[in-house]
């Protein structure tokens, strides 16, 4: 496959799932109750989530101020919120593109080649995916026996562990092939896991490693408070269990992963999720809707507004 082709499949692939999985999502609800849910919220929560989401933004701008200052550089902060906003919106066109372009923005007003300021990106990456494992095992560890009950209602207990044993067996095959083997692959994956190793590490030797630490757990919480506080906006989602919370943030944040900003995959995996706890289908629709619109539509305003304003602001330079 040459170049051309795959850059226009990564385009075009995200958005078709996406059209797909909103036609998916409006077929298992109708538009008229839908909009009927988005009548009834409460938007006073919502604004609250808005909130919340808007402090997470802000506390990432902030932390990128800390790993740019290393390098000899000092990253004005109107620029660094201007850029994490425009970030966001550029990723809804073409996916990982907000990225470059966050970049772009820190080499044209801040004069930070732009290999360096994308290697800060990455590093930010790393430090968010940590965290989000940790989440992820926390929430295992908390709601362990509501999750094995479900897959042993579900599934076969003998066959749930003798898939454990295989997929330890797996990893330790796989585990010690990278780690010997001189094939391209191998030796890829090596120095990719090396590279993310250093860059965990890395954070560690910063001049204000504490502060990047708690800015970053900062963020996270934002986004975790951000998801729980909308689900009191409807009534059929405002008692939701701790583990429908946990496992509904996990299962929506690798939505976003998904297609251009999570439309169409976000209200799925929320109902995914939700459908685990049998919560109704409806509801569980709506509320992932309810919260992807709130936040597109900040991103979509403040995005836009950052784009606008960032050659004024940087019109001196």
């Amino acid at each position: 496959m040459d170049k051309k082709t795959s850059k226009i499949l990564k385009i075009t692939l995200p958005l078709l799932l996406g059209v797909a999985l909103v036609w998916y999502s409006l077929s298992k609800i109708s538009i008229e109750e839908l909009v009927t849910y988005f009548k009834n919220a409460d938007y006073g929560y919502i604004g609250l989530g808005l909130f919340f989401g808007f402090l997470s933004h802000l506390s990432r701008a902030y932390r990128w101020k800390f790993m740019i200052e290393p390098m000899g550089y000092t990253l004005r902060l109107p620029n660094s919120i201007m850029a994490v906003f425009a970030t966001y919106l550029v990723n809804y066109t073409i996916p990982r593109a907000g990225e470059i372009t966050r970049a772009t923005i820190l080499t044209n007003y801040e004069g930070v080649p732009f290999e360096k300021g994308f290697g800060t990106i990455v590093a930010e990456r790393i430090a968010d995916m940590v965290v989000m494992l940790v989440i992820i095992a926390v929430t295992l560890f908390l709601e362990f026996d509501f999750i094995y009950q479900f897959f042993v209602e579900r599934f076969d207990p003998s066959k749930i562990i003798i898939g454990i044993i295989g997929l330890i067996i797996f990893w330790v095959l796989l585990f010690l092939f990278i780690k010997k083997s001189q094939s391209k692959f191998a030796i890829k994956v090596r120095t990719f896991l090396s590279g993310l190793l250093e860059g965990i590490l890395s954070i560690f030797k910063m001049k204000h490693k504490w502060a990047f630490i708690f800015h970053t757990l900062f963020i996270w919480t934002m986004y975790v408070l951000m998801f729980y506080i909308t689900t009191l906006a409807i009534p059929a989602t405002s008692h939701l269990p701790l583990a429908a919370i946990l496992i509904g943030f996990i299962s929506a944040s690798f939505s976003i992963a998904a297609t251009n900003g999570g439309i169409g995959s976000y209200p799925v995996a929320v109902y995914a999720a939700f459908s685990i706890f049998n919560i109704a289908k409806e509801p569980s629709i709506a509320f992932g809707w309810i919260m992807w619109s709130s936040q597109t539509f900040m991103i979509i305003v403040l995005g836009g507004l950052s784009l606008i304003y960032l050659p004024i602001y940087n019109r001196t330079k």
